[in-house]
């Protein structure tokens, strides 16, 4: 792997696959991983080897080239879009392929907010520790998307549905802090989150008559409180 990443950042990669096709992609994402924005313009292809093992499916083996001089060039005169919507893509795609991520990049804008998803396999590296480093690129594009502009709508980053399943998570934590509160009849404390996930918190129990919720602590320790305003009647 070492001497394939050397490769790599000299503009050299061989990869292989079941086709020619799948071969070719994977040696431009060991490319991307060192050269971000570089296209297929700007890298040459040559299939070295193809051969059958055993019954198993063939194997190609694919080396490819980069014209390093061009993809210098066209990163000079590169221009950032100046749709929001773009900008988010264009950073995106560009995240993924550093990270060296097996990856798609879908966005699109809405009436409320941008909302992009990043779909692919083994996306943990990208969304980091309880969503941390989906959280911090979420709030990168928020702000490179509407960059000097007063009038800006929300932008909402994901990546192979982990919002949805935390928030389904925090959720059922917050159910259990309410039933032990009442139960126990005094404060609970949640386990600590970060911003985005206490927001979750507050804004999920906000309309709980019986509880009241804050937070207290310091980042990245900083947690939710539940304190009971009455009791469970029997207990």
């Amino acid at each position: 792997m070492a001497d394939e990443s050397h490769e790599a950042s000299a503009g050299r990669a061989e990869a292989e696959g079941s086709s020619a096709g799948a071969a070719k992609w994977a040696a431009m994402k060991e490319l991307e991983r060192s050269f971000p924005g570089i296209s297929v313009e700007h890298v040459s292809f040559e299939v070295v080897e193809q051969e059958q093992v055993g019954e198993g499916e063939p194997v190609t083996r694919v080396v490819a080239t980069a014209d390093l001089e061009r993809w210098r060039a066209a990163e000079r005169d590169f221009d950032w879009p100046e749709e929001p919507v773009e900008r988010v893509r264009e950073i995106l795609r560009r995240v993924v392929s550093h990270l060296g991520l097996r990856a798609s990049v879908d966005v699109v804008e809405g009436e409320d907010e941008i909302a992009a998803e990043v779909s692919g396999p083994e996306l943990g590296l990208l969304i980091g520790k309880h969503g941390q480093t989906l959280d911090a690129l979420q709030s990168i594009c928020a702000q490179a998307a509407f960059r000097g502009a007063e009038d800006r709508l929300p932008v909402v980053v994901d990546a192979a549905g982990y919002r949805e399943r935390r928030e389904s998570a925090l959720q059922r934590q917050a159910d259990r802090g309410v039933a032990d509160a009442l139960r126990y009849g005094r404060a609970i404390e949640l386990d600590s989150m970060g911003s985005q996930e206490r927001k979750v918190v507050h804004n999920y129990l906000k309309d709980r008559v019986e509880v009241d919720t804050h937070s207290e602590g310091e980042e990245p320790f900083r947690r939710i409180v539940i304190t009971p305003l009455r009791t469970q009647r029997g207990d």
